[in-house]
Parts: structure tokens; sequence; C-alpha cells
């Protein structure tokens, strides 16, 4: 999938809204946990409900890695369902990957071309030859963690070295990077202040924005410190969507949240 294509679903839908699909069976429906794969039937029903609000889909691969094969088996056939019968819905593997050259290519193998998801999340610690498998496969991206939204985030990131913030020092080096064109960032909603400072170095790229909803971020300050000319935001809510209820009717309130944050996007670009 292109950046054109992504940009064009933002404007056709008036959203860029991605829902993050982190799929726990203590917090799932009930009545699911009697069908032969509570996972994909969960996730199926979220998306059925919402695939005209959403531009993106998030599964969180620790939430299915938790239940073994059985967990893995269920995240392949959500991505699948999803390239499928709506293939114009950005993939996200959030799965916070990176090792030496020879284990990210793989990493990159499973994920982009076995599962055939459109992107990967990817820990930028270990430098340049962690990344750059990543982003050797065409119309596929590496979104790389810049400054997230949890509350450690500050023992590190924003940390200055040299005189300089770490997570701007991350921002810089990876432009750097063989196909840096390939790249999205993670930018936590928690840290809209910061924002401003992140489209100083990135002023084109695509910024992946977890935060909004349960961990308290605020969508018009997102959008007022991180829009570009393009929205250029992806902005990420899971709990506050697919949990929005326990009962047969958790797809209904699944869709009626999303449609709200879709009402207030749609809003926001009709101002651009």
């Amino acid at each position: 999938m292109t950046i054109q294509h992504i940009t064009q679903q933002i404007k056709e839908k008036k959203s860029f809204l991605c829902i993050g699909l982190d799929v726990d069976l203590e917090r799932i429906p009930e009545h699911l946990l009697n069908s032969e794969n509570p996972i994909f039937e969960f996730n199926k029903a979220i998306i059925d409900a919402t695939h005209d609000l959403a531009v993106a889909y998030k599964p969180n691969t620790a939430f299915y890695e938790a239940y073994g094969i059985k967990g893995w088996q269920s995240l392949e056939k959500t991505v699948q369902y999803i390239n499928e019968t709506y293939p114009d819905i950005f993939t996200i593997a959030d799965a916070k990957r990176g090792d030496i050259g020879n284990t990210s290519a793989m990493y990159a193998k499973a994920f982009f071309e076995d599962l055939d998801f459109d992107a990967v999340t990817v820990a930028p610690y270990m430098g340049k030859d962690s990344v750059e498998p990543f982003l050797q496969h065409e119309d596929k991206f590496a979104i790389l963690l810049a400054l997230t939204s949890n509350e450690g985030a500050y023992d590190f990131q924003t940390k200055k070295v040299d005189g300089v913030d770490l997570y701007k020092q991350v921002l810089e080096t990876s432009k750097t990077w063989k196909n840096s064109q390939n790249l999205m960032y993670v930018i936590g909603a928690t840290k809209a202040e910061y924002l401003a400072e992140v489209r100083k170095i990135v002023p084109e790229s695509f910024l992946l924005v977890p935060g909004v909803g349960a961990q308290g971020g605020n969508l018009k300050e997102v959008c007022k410190y991180g829009m570009n000319k393009n929205v250029g935001l992806l902005v990420n809510s899971s709990r506050g969507i697919i949990y929005a209820s326990g009962g047969l009717d958790f797809a209904e309130k699944a869709r009626e949240e999303a449609l709200k944050m879709q009402t207030q996007m749609s809003a926001i670009i009709d101002k651009m």
C-alpha cells in the first residue's frame, strides 16, 4: 500500500482513525467463548461494524502470542480477512520488533510476506542494521518507536544526549537510513506538546498516535500540533472502542464509539 492510497482513504472517509485489535479473552463477550475461534469472531464483528469509519487496524501481537499457536492462527485469519474483504484498509502489526540484521530480515519476512501486513512497529535501540531490513520491502512500512505514550517514556526518550533530546536524535538519524521514505513514527497522544518539535524534523512523515481515549490523550491537541497538509496522522484507539460493551451489542457499541471519533475527525478535516 502506498502513502497516496492511505491519504486517499483519509480524504474519502474523512477519518484518520486506527482501531487497535487488542483482544483479551477475559474481556470479550461471554457468548463468543463457545465459538471455534472466539478471537477471530470478535475481531470480525468489530471490523464489519467499523470498516467504513476506520482507515487502519492495528492488532497488538502480544494479545495473540499469549494464546500460543491458536492465537497466532487468529491473528493470521484476522489480517487475511481484512485484506480480502476490505483491501483498502491499512494493516499494522504492532509487534515492536528489532534485532540484528539477519533476525530483522526474518521478522520482516514473517509480517510482510507470510502475514501480508502493510506495516510493523519497530524498536530503534539497536540502530540502522536492525531497522533497514524492514525498509527493503516495496510499499511496506516500518513504524519506528520515537516518543511513546507510556509513563516510562521519560526514562530515556526525553533525556538529553550532547544537549539534544534522545527522541529527536532518533528522528534525525533515521532519516539517513536507506529507504527511509518507508518510515512512519510512533508519537504518543499523551505527548501532544512535543508534536510541534517532531514536525520540525519529519514534516511529511505519517505519525501513528496511540493514547487517545483510555490513556487520556486529546485529539484536538494532537491535530493542532501534529497534522500536516495531508493530515499525516493515524490516531489509534483500542480499548475505548472494542470494549465499549461486553454484551451481545458489543459490535454496535464499538461502532458508536468509532463514529464519535470519526465525527470529530471529519470536523477537523473540514477546517483544514
